[in-house]
């Protein structure tokens, strides 16, 4: 029996390292969301009081 390749089996090695540039460019920039301001938002959903998401530089 022959096993069918999945979608996610194939890499588009240009589109992943069009994705790596981008995300280098943010974090260079300084366009990120601290893990404690990541914690903190999903921690309120678990606590039954969902808070609005953290912004860029949280």
């Amino acid at each position: 029996m022959k096993i069918e390749p999945a979608i996610f089996d194939e890499i588009d090695e240009a589109a992943e390292a069009a994705a790596d540039a981008r995300a280098e460019a943010d974090v260079a920039a300084g366009r990120v969301i601290s893990h404690e301001a990541m914690s903190r938002w999903l921690s309120s959903w678990a606590e039954g009081n969902p808070q609005p998401p953290p912004e860029i530089g949280e």
